[in-house]
Formats: structure tokens, sequence, C-alpha cells
């Protein structure tokens, strides 16, 4: 048989295969092991954000590029940029930071920014707004295809030890209420979104302080503006009281997880979270995106990170494809 001859009856082959449909067993005992077997398991990735290193303390840890390697010996799958961890935003820099990632085997998944629009003066609320915008075009630039963003927060408590003292609650400004904060962060944020959806960048507003403190703020927000540019950055460990109705609620809308543990006892707070049931809920809302650890735990980060990423593959290793 000469070449041509053989790809003839080679094409033929594919050809006939092709018209008669997918692929059968080829006997009845076979066919029974295909049917009989348990559906394939979705395995979530897991990352790790830089502030799980660095937590505005461990000075030694603060370096992006070391984090990121640190990322990729522990045996992370993606890393979350902290934008205030960044000391050069210089278009090199972040070139550098794209490609160590893409050397080390690792996603960019996030770019955890900060941010805030519950300010009275519109001055202040277009600073913020111009911030953002520059957030977005950094991320864009690095490749990342989500930020964590913020309502800010009133910033009526002395400092942030008080803050958490106080569980994150704090009045309005004088002569404030918190209604009034709610038209601001919405007409701010909107005005972000033209940017987000010419760079491809979604923003997640997270469950953070301020106004999105609780699920019905959060939501109400992102409700008013209605953009597949605007999801949820869901952070397991910021509902202080019920955590798993609260994440219930917003789950639906997550484009990233924060997962939040506290080996050695919380920096400011512990929560005791079961991430069986925070993965149950995962996938009761048919999320698929990463899941990102924010070590928040007063052990040294080089032993308490790599617990904590073996107990986020237990917990999300085990999503039947389908959900």
């Amino acid at each position: 048989m000469n070449r041509r001859d053989w790809l003839t009856l080679s094409g033929m082959s594919i050809a006939g295969s092709l018209a008669t449909g997918p692929f059968h067993p080829a006997t009845p005992q076979a066919a029974a092991a295909v049917q009989d077997a348990p559906p394939r398991r979705f395995v979530h990735r897991i990352g790790v954000s830089t502030y799980s290193f660095w937590q505005f303390r461990n000075h030694a840890l603060r370096d992006v590029d070391k984090c990121i390697d640190l990322a990729a010996e522990m045996g992370f799958d993606a890393v979350e940029i902290l934008h205030r961890q960044m000391t050069d935003e210089s278009p090199a820099a972040l070139q550098r930071i794209k490609q160590r990632a893409f050397r080390q085997g690792l996603s960019l998944c996030g770019f955890s920014t900060h941010q805030g629009f519950v300010y009275p003066d519109p001055a202040e609320r277009k600073k913020n707004i111009e911030l953002t915008r520059h957030q977005i075009e950094l991320a864009y630039a690095m490749g990342i295809p989500t930020i964590r963003v913020n309502t800010g927060r009133w910033n009526t408590s002395k400092n942030f030890d008080e803050l958490m003292k106080n569980r994150g609650i704090e009045p309005p400004l004088p002569g404030y209420a918190e209604e009034d904060g709610f038209p601001w962060v919405i007409d701010s944020l909107t005005q972000c979104l033209p940017i987000a959806e010419r760079c491809g960048v979604v923003l997640g507003l997270e469950n953070h302080w301020g106004l999105a403190r609780t699920p019905e703020g959060l939501l109400r927000i992102v409700k008013a503006i209605h953009s597949p540019w605007l999801q949820i950055t869901v952070d397991t460990g910021n509902f202080l009281e019920e955590p798993y109705e609260k994440l219930d609620l917003i789950m639906g809308q997550a484009c990233l997880v924060q997962a939040k543990t506290y080996h050695g006892g919380g920096l400011w707070y512990s929560l005791d979270l079961d991430y069986d049931r925070i993965a149950q809920i995962v996938r009761k809302h048919h999320y698929r995106g990463f899941i990102s650890l924010e070590f928040e735990g007063k052990e040294d980060p080089l032993t308490g990170i790599p617990k904590s990423l073996a107990m986020l593959r237990q917990a999300f290793g085990g999503a039947a494809t389908g959900n």
C-alpha cells in the first residue's frame, strides 16, 4: 500500500467512526462499567494572596516575586496580588510579575485593591474613581481578569484596630445617614464600568467593611448596577455572625472566593470556619472559579500557609462535574 492509498483508507475510517456517533464500549461488561462509574470530580484551583505572606507586617516577605516563588514551591495553582504590597508599578515591573508567574506555572487569579466612595465631597469620590480606573489598567497589563473593590467606609473609627474591636461597625459622619452613602457608591462604581469592560476586567465588590458589611447592603449595590462587569468577591471571613447563611446569599454572583484561615490565632479575630460546609455552598451555586487563600493567622506564614492549603485542597476537591 502506498502513502496515498493509506491516507485514503484512513480518512474513510475516521469518517465512518464520526458517522456512527460517539464511541461505545465494545462489550456489555465495558458498557456496564462506564455506566456505573462515579461522576468525574471537579477540583477547584487554589490560589494564595500575596497578603498571606506579608500581612502588612512580615517585611522579609513583602517582595511580590518572592511570594510568587513561595506559592509555586508550596504547590498552589495561582496567586492573587495585593496592590498595596507592590513597590513598583512601572510597565516593566508589571510584565516581570506576569512573566514570573508564567515561568512558575501559576495563574494570576486576582488583584486586591483598595478604594472608597463613602465621601460627601464629590472631589474625594472622583479621586477614588480615577484610582480604581488606574487599578483596572494595572490588572489588564498583568493579564489579571478580576480586581477586588470596596465600597469604602465612613472612617469615623479612630483606626482599624478600633473598627475590628467594634466588629466592623461604625457610625456615619455627623449630619449623614447610612442611606446617603449608597448613591455615592453606585454612581462611582458605574463610572468605572466602561474601562472595566474595555479591559475585560471584572470588578468584584467584596463583602468588606462599610456599606458592603452585610449581604443586604452588598446586594443592593450589585443589583442596582446590574452589570456582568460588577460581580462579588466573596470573603469567607468577613461575616462575623451567621457566616454560612450570609455566604449562601451572595455566592451566586461570586467571581472570586477568598478563603480566610487563622492558624496560631487571628491577627484581629478568629473564626472557626467549617470549609466542608462552605464547599457545599460553593457547589450549590455552581461556582467553579478560584479559591484564593488569605492567611490571617499569627503563626509563621511559612508553616501556616501550607497547613491552610492542605485544608482547602481537602474541602474543595470534591465537587462533581455538572454542579
